[in-house]
């Protein structure tokens, strides 16, 4: 559902469809409770998976819209880690869910469900009531604290946003390169994010109880929230090495991995460590997450490119549980070997992505050597009157909708 999402929220209140959506999912987590089969299990789960695909790309052009290039990738860690504190929440839930004494016809799972889907609510209502669309309908501003959020993202030399849907620019978003290559990305990385599944059933083949899977899912929360704010940290300390940073903190997932398929099957503790280790490289996937919307400017070209993104994300993550055999239990080393290779592989790929984004940062230094200023910094539309008389307006390329590629002045971050 990315490509209809995408195409919803260029043309309709990025604040408004996102409510819209939470409460759609809230409605569906409350149905889960009354469902008997299979058939509706799986209905319900297709609307959440219809829902989901507005929230992450909603929040991208959300951040955006808010923040500096430089901020960005540390702000969509902030919102990204709570990932992670939906993992500790729902897990001490599951567990307190699991100690109420309840008969067989209303088992404890349809408990959890109805309290989740009562939260989501709250949520929604929350969101229709105080988020805004743009800084611009923020009512949490004055008028001259709006003109001063705008101002602000200038420098991010990215356009505004513009509800038009433009041929030329999606045309030109699926020739470029960054396009695919983080949707690639995206693929690979999520290959890998089956354990998000598979990690309950692995902590019980250890021999731990249900009740204590539970509670250990918890420490995966921990994990994931730890490790993205100290990428944070990191990008706060290095702000142009989000390829190294991504990179770096993948590298322990693609050893954990190995430890994991290497370590004798006696060693319960040990390959209970490794498995958290892997949950270290997160924050690779939010800075590309991040990196991918800095990069590219124009609302229908980032909004395309976002598209891909996430359909990258969707395509590893519909893939990967295909690898869980049983004929691989209970080592699954097949499973685990391509975890390994698909890390490896994003390790590359973050630092070919940072080495081609440097390269072309320095083409356009070369051509706005040759350029005047005021080529690089103005631009022209044309406005077309009643009468059918055409008149050009000399406008700063700040507040026109152009691409990357359209924009000599604007330069990748790295």
């Amino acid at each position: 559902m990315e490509w209809p999402q995408n195409w919803a929220l260029q043309r309709f209140p990025v604040g408004k469809w996102m409510s819209f959506n939470i409460t759609l999912w809230a409605i569906f987590l409350c149905c889960f409770a009354a469902c008997s089969n299979f058939a509706g299990l799986a209905v319900l789960r297709a609307g959440l998976g219809m829902c989901e695909g507005s929230i992450t790309a909603g929040f991208m052009i959300v951040t955006s819209s808010w923040y500096t290039l430089s901020e960005q990738a540390i702000r969509t860690g902030y919102w990204f880690l709570m990932n992670g504190t939906a993992q500790i929440v729902s897990g001490l839930l599951s567990y307190a869910v699991l100690q109420i004494g309840l008969d067989n016809a209303f088992k404890p799972w349809r408990v959890f469900f109805l309290l989740t889907g009562g939260m989501t609510l709250v949520v929604a209502l929350a969101y229709w009531i105080w988020f805004p669309d743009s800084p611009m309908t923020a009512k949490f501003l004055t008028e001259d604290e709006k003109i001063m959020a705008i101002e602000r993202i200038r420098e991010n030399k990215t356009g505004v946003e513009n509800k038009t849907w433009k041929k030329d620019q999606f045309v030109e978003a699926l020739c470029d390169w960054k396009l695919w290559t983080f949707a690639v990305f995206a693929a690979f990385n999520n290959v890998p994010n089956s354990l998000t599944n598979q990690n309950s059933l692995i902590i019980k083949s250890l021999g731990y109880e249900t009740w204590q899977t539970t509670l250990l899912g918890c420490v995966s929360g921990v994990v994931e929230i730890v490790t993205i704010w100290t990428s944070t940290l990191a990008l706060k300390r290095w702000p142009n090495h989000r390829g190294y940073i991504g990179a770096a903190w993948l590298v322990p997932n693609v050893i954990g991995a190995i430890l994991i398929v290497t370590l004798p099957y006696s060693n319960k503790a040990g390959i209970l460590v490794c498995l958290y280790v892997t949950g270290v490289g997160t924050p690779g996937f939010v800075i590309a997450l991040a990196w991918v919307n800095n990069c590219v400017t124009g609302h229908t070209k980032k909004t395309t490119t976002n598209a891909a993104f996430l359909i990258g994300y969707c395509l590893g993550n519909l893939l990967a549980p295909l690898m869980w055999l049983d004929k691989y239990k209970p080592r699954n080393r097949v499973p685990w070997t391509i975890i390994i290779i698909s890390y490896s592989i994003c390790v590359v790929m973050l630092l070919g992505i940072r080495w081609r984004l440097n390269y072309e940062n320095k083409q356009r230094d070369i051509r706005q050597a040759e350029s005047t200023s005021e080529e690089d910094e103005y631009g022209y539309i044309d406005e077309v009157l009643e009468d059918g008389t055409t008149i050009t307006h000399k406008v700063e390329k700040t507040f026109m909708d152009l691409t990357d590629k359209q924009n000599l002045s604007f330069r990748y971050p790295l």
